[in-house]
C-alpha cells in the first residue's frame, strides 16, 4: 500500500449523525491508495484568505475501493476546525487530505489472533475500522469491544455494534458507562477498572493484540490496567488524543 505525502481533493459526498453532536463524513477521494484499520488522515481546510488549518482524523472504516475516505468528528467547543467539518462544510464541497498515516496501530484481515480493542468516548472511530474490516473479511479472529463512555447518547456506531452483537459472529461488545447507564444496566457508573478487561478469550494466556484510543489519560489507564493483568507490552498498541 503506497502512503502519500500529497495533499489530494477530495470532495464530501455524504454526512450523517452518531450523536446529537457528532457526524460521520464520506469523502469521494479519486487518487486515495487505500488504508489499513487503524490508520489515521490530515484534512487541510483553506479559507478565502489563504489562511489554512491542518487536523488529523482516524478513519472510521476499512477502504472502500480506491476513492471513499471516512472520517468521524466530534466536534470541540469553540473549536477551529471540527465544528464547521461537523455541521458548516458543505456537501459537493472540497477539502485536501494526506494520508494514509500510521503503520503501527493497524489491523490486518489476515491475522488470525484474538483481538480486544478498547475505546474511550470517540476513540472507537479507528476501531470501527477494525471491527468493519474483520466483517468484510469474514475474518474467525475472534474480536472483544470494551468501550467507555459517558452515557448512553455519546454512543457511536449504535446500529453497526448492535448488529455485530446480534450476528454472533465472534465480535462482541461491553460498555461501560462512566456516569448515567441506562435503566437497568448491570455494571453501576464508574471508571473502566481491570475486572472490565479480564474476560475469557482474551486473557494474557489467549494471547490477543490489544488495541486502545481515547484521550492521553484514558489510554494510560487502560494500558496499565492490561499491563497489570499480565499482557504483552509488545502486543499492547496505543492511540491518543488530546
Amino acid at each position: 500500500m503506497t502512503v502519500t505525502g500529497a495533499w489530494l481533493r477530495a470532495r464530501l459526498v455524504d454526512r450523517f449523525p452518531q450523536t446529537a453532536s457528532a457526524r460521520t463524513l464520506v469523502f469521494a477521494v479519486p487518487s486515495w491508495p487505500g488504508h489499513l484499520a487503524g490508520q489515521h488522515v490530515d484534512v487541510r481546510l483553506t479559507a478565502d484568505d489563504g489562511y489554512q488549518a491542518v487536523r488529523s482524523y482516524s478513519l472510521s472504516a476499512p477502504a472502500d475501493g480506491e476513492s471513499a475516505v471516512q472520517i468521524s468528528v466530534q466536534p470541540v467547543p469553540d473549536g477551529e476546525v471540527s465544528p464547521y467539518l461537523a455541521e458548516a462544510l458543505p456537501v459537493g464541497a472540497d477539502v485536501q487530505v494526506r494520508g494514509p498515516l500510521g503503520g503501527w496501530f493497524v489491523w490486518r484481515p489476515q491475522w488470525r489472533d484474538p483481538v480486544m480493542l478498547v475505546a474511550g468516548g470517540s476513540g472507537v472511530a479507528p476501531l470501527m475500522a477494525m471491527l468493519r474490516a474483520r466483517e468484510e473479511a469474514s475474518g474467525p479472529a475472534p474480536f472483544r469491544l470494551v468501550y467507555s463512555l459517558r452515557d448512553p447518547g455519546q454512543r457511536w456506531f449504535a446500529s453497526d455494534l448492535d448488529r455485530m452483537d446480534a450476528d454472533r459472529t465472534g465480535a462482541s461488545t461491553a460498555y461501560v458507562y462512566t456516569r448515567r447507564p441506562p435503566e437497568g444496566f448491570p455494571r453501576p457508573a464508574g471508571r473502566l477498572t481491570a475486572s472490565d478487561l479480564d474476560v475469557t478469550g482474551w486473557r494474557p494466556a489467549d494471547r490477543p493484540w490489544c488495541y486502545v484510543c481515547g484521550p492521553t489519560a484514558f489510554v494510560e489507564h487502560a494500558a496499565n490496567l492490561l499491563v497489570g493483568l499480565g499482557h504483552d507490552q509488545a502486543r499492547i498498541r496505543t492511540e491518543r488524543f488530546g
